[in-house]
């Protein structure tokens, strides 16, 4: 019996390692950057890092990822003057780009129909509209000087919050564990398909205490998510009012990217009633006789990267730029 156990406990240990070796010749396993909340409390990716991004569990999407020095997924350093023309593009994932290669970026695009013209794009997954404006603010000096600034908007998940706080659980993400997980490509390309969290569900068996005690609690929360949210919309214009109230926004550089299918049509009447520029790619997206989104998840293809920057070249307007608004 001994002997079978040691036989065993060998024979597992070769099989781990082969499959270890197995992810990381065939690259099934993403590079993860490493982030951090910079001096101005800017969470970002740390500096000068390169990858490679890995997406469902075939390796359905690999691309390449180069961390630039200011911390954002770039073919280019960011180095804004007044003399030269710069575009900015901030936002989240959908910016960021990590779902095709760094240097076939919606910016790249931009800039292969305007060669005179720099684009910068300052993505990073879970960017909201907090998030954005405190990065515009506290980089002012360097805002300051891009003639174009365009910020990725989703009334849904955007204006959630009134107020810029570091979303402490995004950090957590570094902690050490997270980081020992990394050494080992097999746990990440286990906890990208879901293996991982399946076991950590099953062995956590106190949700089902906490669950059982706030059943009542739950049941109004449910109630709450049937009478549509209510007050919904109220509540993240408020927001939005209050972000822009505190950092400001300049209505004559500042646009607004946006999809105009997904967004409340009263959002959009407050928008053109205030003098908020926006730039809307909903229609245009759905217009296009092939997939504008990856297969497994909702960020945009190569072709919808297509169709954005189109949009932002139609629909922005700007005489130093040589494009206008048709």
């Amino acid at each position: 019996m001994k002997k079978l156990f040691i036989k065993l406990f060998s024979y597992g240990i070769l099989f781990v390692i082969s499959l270890e070796i197995l992810v990381r010749v065939f690259h099934l396993a993403k590079d993860t950057p490493v982030r951090f909340a910079d001096e101005r409390k800017v969470e970002k990716w740390v500096p000068n890092q390169k990858g490679h991004s890995v997406t469902g569990n075939r390796r359905q999407n690999f691309s390449e990822y180069r961390i630039n020095s200011s911390g954002f997924n770039s073919y280019r350093e960011f180095s804004p003057s007044r003399e030269k023309v710069e575009i900015a593009l901030v936002g989240d994932s959908f910016i960021e780009g990590f779902h095709q290669n760094y240097y076939n970026s919606i910016g790249r695009k931009i800039e292969n129909k305007l060669p005179k013209v720099e684009v910068y794009e300052y993505g990073y997954a879970g960017y909201d509209l907090a998030d954005q404006l405190h990065l515009i603010n506290v980089y002012k000096e360097q805002f300051d000087l891009i003639d174009i600034v365009i910020l990725g908007l989703k009334f849904e998940n955007d204006l959630t919050r009134p107020k810029y706080e570091v979303v402490q659980s995004r950090l957590a993400l570094e902690s050490k564990t997270n980081r020992l997980i990394k050494k080992s490509k097999l746990l990440v390309y286990l906890n990208s398909i879901g293996v991982i969290s399946n076991i950590r569900s099953f062995v956590n068996d106190t949700k089902y205490l906490i669950r059982f005690k706030n059943k009542g609690k739950n049941a109004r929360t449910n109630q709450n998510k049937q009478n549509n949210g209510k007050g919904k919309y109220e509540e993240y214009l408020k927001n939005f009012e209050s972000l822009v109230s505190t950092y400001g926004f300049d209505k004559k550089r500042f646009y607004f990217l946006i999809d105009e299918t997904i967004t409340p049509s009263k959002f959009l009447d407050y928008l053109k009633i205030n003098n908020y520029r926006f730039i809307k790619i909903g229609e245009s997206l759905k217009q296009s006789e092939k997939p504008v989104t990856l297969i497994y998840d909702r960020h945009w293809n190569d072709r919808g990267r297509d169709i954005v920057a189109k949009e932002i070249l139609k629909k922005t307007k700007h005489k130093k730029l040589g494009f206008h608004e048709e």
